[in-house]
């Protein structure tokens, strides 16, 4: 007896199943999502046209102000490119010294990581700003002998090479620099120990076995890998760095975005508006930074977590 398959002939395509009709699934709670935040963003919307207490000309007046304008290029901008500056470089020297086996640089620096970690920063400028009652006759650089042990000692002369002058020093911008670099560089200590620690020690292995030195090895081969696990972190350090500017008001810098917009506030007696135009000013300069972390993230992460391009489709062969 034959059979359905003896009879097909060998060559012969198999039947294709029938069309699937299927039935998407449904999400109402999307819908019901989607509808709570339009009506939110529209009451949002209308407040902000709506409410007199925004009062926008005054504040788009008090933005233009050319003292404001000084403050955020000079008291936010600027300051936060010099603090980062001193804080990724102190942040990856002591990061090193973190990985040292030297226990002294190892220590010292895991000391500077817990001190300046454990101060708030509002309370760190704050004292910053002080300081120069520490040093009445100057900051002297040298050995820091008193003359009478020089004299007790039966040499002479003064072995201090220069002195500052301490109340220059630890006020205005400068003061505020230190402060916020020094806070920063203990945080950016962890986040440069972490990017370092996560390249293989084969790599470091292989360089030595070349011939390099642990510097060049360091500068050549560890921290452009690591720059991809360093970068994100580093860019929200950067971010938060431009909101702690802020803080300056404890030293305090009169230069800086929000002490002048305060002041301005204060003589027309408009508190919130002024807060609106700082609200402002911070979101503009974030979000230019938040852009160029992204480009910075996307150069230093190629060739990690991206997917493998598309197999090339055969000549003649026809779309599904």
């Amino acid at each position: 007896m034959s059979t359905e398959a003896e009879a097909r002939p060998a060559d012969a395509a198999p039947e294709r199943p029938g069309a699937i009709n299927a039935v998407p699934v449904r999400h109402p709670g999307r819908w019901v999502a989607i509808v709570v935040i339009v009506v939110l963003v529209a009451m949002l919307v209308h407040l902000l046209v709506t409410n007199k207490a925004f009062d926008w000309k005054f504040v788009f007046e008090a933005m233009n102000q050319q003292p404001v304008i000084n403050g955020f290029l000079k008291g936010t901008l600027l300051v936060t490119v010099l603090s980062m500056i001193v804080g990724v470089g102190g942040g990856v020297l002591l990061a090193v010294m973190r990985l040292s086996d030297n226990p002294i640089l190892s220590g010292v620096a895991w000391v500077f990581t817990w001190f300046f970690r454990s101060i708030p920063r509002y309370i760190l400028l704050f004292t910053m700003g002080t300081l120069g009652i520490l040093f009445p006759q100057g900051i002297a650089f040298g050995v820091p002998f008193d003359w009478k042990i020089i004299d007790w000692l039966g040499m002479s002369g003064d072995w201090r090479f220069f002195t500052l002058d301490a109340n220059q020093v630890f006020t205005g911008l400068v003061a505020g620099v230190i402060g916020l670099g020094l806070s920063e560089a203990a945080y950016m200590a962890e986040i440069a120990r972490a990017g370092i620690m996560s390249v293989d020690p084969g790599q470091a292995e292989a360089a030595e076995a070349l011939g390099m030195s642990r510097g060049k090895v360091m500068r050549r081969v560890v921290l452009p890998q690591a720059m991809r696990v360093i970068v994100p972190p580093t860019g929200n350090e950067t971010i938060a760095m431009l909101k702690d500017t802020s803080l300056l008001l404890a030293v305090p810098v009169i230069g800086e975005l929000f002490y002048q917009l305060q002041s301005i506030g204060s003589n027309f007696y408009k508190t919130f508006p002024i807060a609106v135009a700082a609200t402002l000013f911070y979101l503009l300069a974030t979000s230019v930074l938040m852009v160029g972390q992204y480009f910075l993230e996307r150069h230093f992460g190629r060739g990690f977590g991206n997917k493998a391009p598309r197999a090339a489709r055969p000549a003649g062969a026809g779309g599904a």
